[in-house]
Order: C-alpha cells, then structure tokens, then sequence
C-alpha cells in the first residue's frame, strides 16, 4: 500500500524548548534567563487593541525599561491565531496557518520549525496571559498575514491593519490511489489562512483574503473523502468516518495537500497516521532495498541484435544484486519479481512501500533507433518534466503497456503523476544523490561513457515513498553492448558498481544521522 508520506511542520519537544530557553540576543552562549531576574515591570494597566478601524477590545499591557509589552491572547484571538498552553504554562503554542510557533516565560526568543527567532524582550507571564513585545507580533502575525502593528505610548493603544484583501482563484484535485486519498489545492501566490479541524471536518479558513472558487463540475466520489465545498472565504473537506488527515504544503506554485487515510484498527489492518508516524520516526539508514528486474512476462522490454531480450538479463543481473547486497551490507534485498512473470509498473512501486522499502532501484537496459551507435549508462530520477526530448521518449517507452492505465495526456493520467510526483517531492534530493554515486561507481568500474542523471516521468517510479531510480545499464540495442551483457563476468561487474554506489549512499546517510544525533 503507497504512504504518501506528508511534509510535516518539525515539532521541536524538549530539546528546541531547551534552545528557546537558552537563547537571547547576544547571549546565545550564556544559561536559560532566570525568571526572578526578568525586566522589571514598572508600569501596567488596560489598554487598547485595534484591528483596521474597528472597534477596541481590551488589551493588558505593562512596561520595562527595555520597551512595551502586551497581552498575547487578545491579539490572537483577533487576527486568528489559535493559541494554547502546555502543562505548567511552561510552553505556549500559536498556530497562525500552518506555521507552528512555540513561546515561553523568560525567554527573549520564539521557535517555528527549527528556527529560532530573537527578539528584543524576554515574555513575561502575568494573570494567566503572556506579555510580549511588539516586535514578537510581528515575527508571529506580520511574517504569516502581513499585518502591520503600531503602538501608541500617550493612548496605550495598539493598532493593527491587515493588507488589502486579494481574491485567490484556486484549483482543486481529489485522487484516491491505493488506499490513500490527496487532496490539492493550488493558488497563483500563498494565502493568508488558518486551518481548523473539528473532528472528520478540516477547514482552510482565509484570513483578509478571498478565493475564486473552480467552475463547479461532478466531482468522482471519494472513498475516504465526504465532501469537499470551496466558498470565498473557506475550504470545507469532510472525511468519512474513521479516518484522519495530515496537511503540508508545497511551493512553486504555492499547494496545501491534505492526504487522507483510514485511522489504524486495533489489528493494525488499515494503514493510518499512527503508521505514518512510526514511519518517519524511524532512524535514517537503508535497511531494506527493493530491487525491480525490469519488464517480465509478455512484456519482453527491448530485443538485441543476437536475439537477447532485456527482460532476461535484468532479471539475471538483479538476482546477483539482491544477493551482493545481503552478503555484503547486511540487508534486506527483495525483488520485485522471482520468475519470468508479468508485473504491472504500479504493482512495482507498491511493493517497495508494502515492504516500508528505504531504496527502490529499478534495473532496465536501454535501446536506440540508431541500432549500435548509442553506448554508456544513464540513471533516471522522476519528475514531471522530463531532462530532454531523448529521457521524454525513453520513459514514453518504458510506460507503454497495455492495462489499467490512464492514457498519456488524459486528465486521469494528469491527475496521477500529480499524485506520484507529491510522494516523490521529497525524496528527490536524496534521489538524486544515488543517482549521482551509480554513475559515478559504473564509470569508475567500468569506464563506461557516462551519459548522466536525467529526468523523466518513468511510471515505475512514481508513488514510491522512498529515494527511487530507474538505471539503465547500457544500449542492448548495441551489438558490442548486447555480447558484453550477454557474459557473467561483465553482469558481474555492473552488479559490484551498484553495490558499491548503494554502501556509499548508506554509509552517508548513516553518518549523517550520527552527526545529527550529537
């Protein structure tokens, strides 16, 4: 079953809290501010608080010798912001969008992900609010809405105005695909918004804008996906019961996705959030690789001069893979195919995330019309717009095959390598890093001519919800190529490049993750 593994906001926990408590402006090296050695209050009272001209709420505020300080919870609850407070007020969390900012007493400095911004003043905790400076509200709420704020010593009156409302068309696609359903919302420029969830409910609330809603048109139903209503001021998407969603967004252009899955049963039948989550919360490293013996079956893939079909030789050189790579890196090898078999391109991919695959690395052997006079390999990464014509029509190639696929530049098909090309979003660097190292290992092995890492959208990659390539191994096309394949000494040697490159990948990341733990 593909996980669509979501972009989640980082959750800092103690360890950024520490940080946060540890780092003023100037003093990042010093110890946590003690809260008995806080700015003196020297003056507070009641003030003001305005919102484009209209009519004042109540705002606590108090003085320091270090500048103004004001009621946080008046302020959020004015411009959107949700805010909530830990055990022991000891952290204090505003959710302004899909930004995540953590606060706390005593610190002159705010966290959103895992960045820490200074400001001028530490928050103070006074009558069950946070007081905090002016220049914190606008980190939070001028970084996030665009709002402008301005404070006034002789009234006590804080004045916030929100920029122009703007009208936003969005676009909207629902695709459910094994057994997880994406929701896409597409913008020419990002929102100013809030997301509110009540239940199976999620609402993208705009705040100061306004959206263009799509023409209206029949929707497919959804299983996992009640109803979806999009209106100027928000986006309403109920679930079905049972089920839960996670949101991230995407930029260029700017996406807020929503995947949708069935909550985990207490047999752990159905794959939920509390699945995704022991996902990502597993330690970097490759502990399973899940190799695909390209084509099988009736589809014999191409056939060299000699007669030789590719889907005979990538089966051969991936069973001496799979084998290498158990011996000598200790892990978990699994082809995709055992035999001679047909195997759909989406069963594939499926697969590797069946088996909660950390690499899936496909293995083809490439063909020409020029006959032999292309030589060398080429790894392929995915993406929606293919490198060059030459990487468009090997993937058109390698796509075609007969059932259970959306045609090529159907809306179906649109709609699918949007799908694939968000569970790929991102995995691209890491993918492009063993991309790199296999080209570079079969140069160093076997000087073959390097013809680089390209792009493409190959089906067998997309939805794979992990670093994925597609390597071809050389021109069977080639007479001279076709012989050299043809001999176990030569498969031989590929098979060593590949592992090579992969213990080269795995090392790095494991490094990577020992550094990181630190």
């Amino acid at each position: 079953m593909v996980v669509f593994a979501a972009v989640r906001r980082a959750r800092s926990g103690a360890l950024l809290l520490a940080a946060l408590l540890a780092t003023a402006p100037g003093r990042a090296q010093e110890a946590p501010p003690d809260p008995e050695n806080l700015p003196v209050l020297v003056a507070t009272g009641v003030g003001s608080f305005v919102v484009d001209a209209g009519a004042p709420l109540s705002l606590p505020w108090g003085e320091t010798a270090a500048g103004t300080l004001v009621a946080l919870s008046p302020v959020a609850a004015r411009l959107g912001g949700h805010l909530e407070v830990g055990p022991l007020g000891q952290r204090w969390t505003v959710t302004i969008g899909d930004s995540e900012f953590l606060l706390a007493p005593a610190s002159a400095a705010a966290i959103v992900g895992t960045e820490i911004l200074p400001v001028s003043q530490p928050a103070q905790e006074r009558e069950g609010d946070l007081l905090v400076p002016i220049d914190l509200l606008e980190r939070l709420f001028g970084a996030t809405l665009g709002v402008r704020f301005a404070w006034s010593d002789a009234e006590h009156r804080l004045t916030a105005v929100r920029p122009t409302s703007r009208e936003l068309p969005v676009e909207a696609d629902l695709v459910h695909l094994q057994g997880v359903s994406t929701l896409v919302l597409r913008f020419p420029e990002r929102p100013r918004y809030r997301v509110r969830q009540e239940g199976t409910v999620y609402e993208i609330v705009l705040a100061g804008d306004r959206l263009v809603p799509p023409p209206a048109r029949s929707r497919p139903r959804d299983p996992l996906v009640r109803s979806l209503d999009i209106t100027p001021e928000r986006v309403r998407i109920e679930l079905e019961p049972g089920c839960a969603a996670e949101s991230y967004t995407l930029a260029a252009p700017f996406r807020i996705v929503l995947d949708v899955f069935r909550r985990a049963d207490a047999a752990g039948g159905e794959v939920g959030v509390d699945a995704l989550a022991a996902r990502s919360a597993r330690a970097p490293g490759v502990r399973t690789v899940v190799i695909d013996p390209g084509h099988g079956g009736s589809e014999t893939g191409a056939i060299g001069p000699a007669g030789t079909p590719e889907k005979e030789l990538t089966l051969l050189i991936s069973r001496s893979l799979a084998a290498r790579l158990r011996e000598e890196l200790r892990v978990q090898a699994v082809l995709t195919r055992e035999e001679d078999v047909d195997l759909g391109l989406d069963e594939r991919s499926a697969l590797a995330n069946q088996y909660r695959a950390d690499l899936f690395v496909s293995i083809h052997l490439n063909s020409s019309a020029r006959g032999g006079g292309a030589r060398g390999a080429e790894t392929y990464i995915l993406s929606l717009q293919a490198s060059d014509q030459r990487a468009a029509d090997a993937a058109a190639l390698e796509n075609y095959v007969g059932e259970g696929v959306a045609d090529p530049g159907s809306e179906q098909f649109d709609l699918q390598l949007l799908l694939w090309d968000l569970a790929q979003s991102q995995h691209l660097a890491a993918s492009q890093q063993l991309a790199a190292l296999i080209q570079e290992e079969l140069d160093r092995q076997l000087g073959l001519r390097d013809r680089g890492v390209k792009q493409a959208p190959f089906r067998v990659l997309m939805g794979a919800a992990m670093p994925a390539v597609l390597v071809e191994l050389g021109f069977i096309s080639s007479r001279d190529e076709e012989a050299q394949l043809r001999e176990p000494a030569y498969r031989a040697e590929l098979v060593e490049a590949l592992v090579r490159a992969i213990a080269r990948f795995k090392a790095g990341l494991e490094a990577g993750a020992g550094e990181a733990a630190r």
